[in-house]
């Protein structure tokens, strides 16, 4: 408790070595009772017990890799356990050693490289802080990450309160009415883990847009049993086998689709959703959005211009530097 309180600056942390445990709980708030009979509040032994899953079964974040993807025979795992706080850095930490990899694209005709992260670590920070500020300590269940070259995966139980509707989280607007776990949440806000404010999700998408990376996706069941944050890898941080040519090309060339390539040749400006569907002369929205809208976000080739607003009126569609250099690359090529 002493460190918490010299962590985060409070004036309490002064007088915190002349109280006993007992009267420095009841400051901090997370003691109650009468005294000749003290109790810790939950908070307090999730916070500051080095066990907390003696009283709290399942209290832990499970890190799991799988090298060959979520359908392959092989995975490694990894468990955490302890205080919220340190169970938290530590699986933040454990996957930024051994996860997180930075992509750099160097092109021959400029001095300036791009560069990508396959997952960026902000939105990894915010997810899982997420999961263990909004999970049920009640849930017999681990949080879990899983990670494959594909994507990132936070799993938590349960899902989000039923206030929010799940297309609010993908347009960044979700905001709850009530919130579950508040106490730890203050803890969390004042260790700088976390806003407190229903500013996650909008971080989540911001981050995830400001690396080029696919959109995250948000899913719950229909009971909102569980909730689960989907972190896609950035499309050229995935591991590709080398090409030998004898061109001078980026070191990273993306395997682009038709439907994509025909967004990209439209995209001569920016265009609303409305308006890149007429170049393309597609009739059907559904199959417009499907096939090649979602896709072409997803490569890094496109981009939108408001990706904190996702279904503002004014949003518009614009290549990507990538994009740009993609077809300045590729113009001449038959094949397209």
């Amino acid at each position: 408790m002493q460190a918490f309180l010299q962590e985060v600056g409070s004036t309490l942390a002064e007088d915190a070595p002349g109280l006993s445990v007992e009267a420095l709980a009841r400051q901090m708030n997370v003691a109650g009772g009468p005294t000749e009979s003290p109790w810790p509040k939950n908070v307090g032994l999730l916070f500051f017990n080095d066990t907390p899953e003696r009283f709290f079964p399942a209290v832990q974040i499970d890190v799991v890799w799988f090298p060959e993807g979520a359908g392959g025979d092989r995975f490694e795992e990894k468990i955490f356990k302890g205080p919220l706080a340190r169970m938290t850095r530590e699986a933040l930490s454990y996957i930024q050693r051994n996860f997180l990899r930075e992509t750099v694209i160097k092109h021959p005709d400029r001095a300036e490289a791009t560069r990508v992260w396959n997952f960026p670590y902000a939105a990894i920070e915010e997810a899982l802080v997420n999961a263990v500020y909004h999970r049920s300590y009640e849930e017999r269940e681990p949080i879990e990450v899983r990670i494959s070259n594909e994507e990132l995966v936070i799993l938590s139980f349960p899902g989000p309160d039923r206030s929010i509707r799940l297309e609010d989280f993908q347009a960044g607007r979700a905001v709850s009415r009530r919130y579950r776990n508040r106490r730890i949440g203050e803890f969390l806000k004042e260790l700088d883990l976390t806003e407190g404010r229903s500013t996650g999700i909008p971080k989540i998408l911001k981050v995830m847009a400001a690396n080029g990376s696919p959109a995250p996706l948000f899913e719950s069941d229909e009971d909102r049993l569980s909730f689960v944050i989907r972190l896609p890898c950035h499309p050229l941080a995935r591991p590709v086998p080398p090409k030998v040519t004898g061109e001078v090309a980026p070191e990273v060339t993306p395997e682009v689709a038709p439907e994509v390539v025909r967004v990209v040749l439209a995209l001569q400006e920016e265009l609303s959703r409305t308006g890149l569907q007429q170049a393309l002369d597609l009739k059907d929205e559904k199959h417009f959005r499907k096939a090649y809208l979602l896709p072409a976000l997803a490569s890094g080739l496109v981009e939108m211009t408001r990706p904190e607003t996702p279904r503002s009126s004014k949003q518009r569609y614009r290549r990507t530097r990538l994009g740009q250099r993609w077809l300045e690359t590729h113009q001449g090529n038959s094949a397209y």
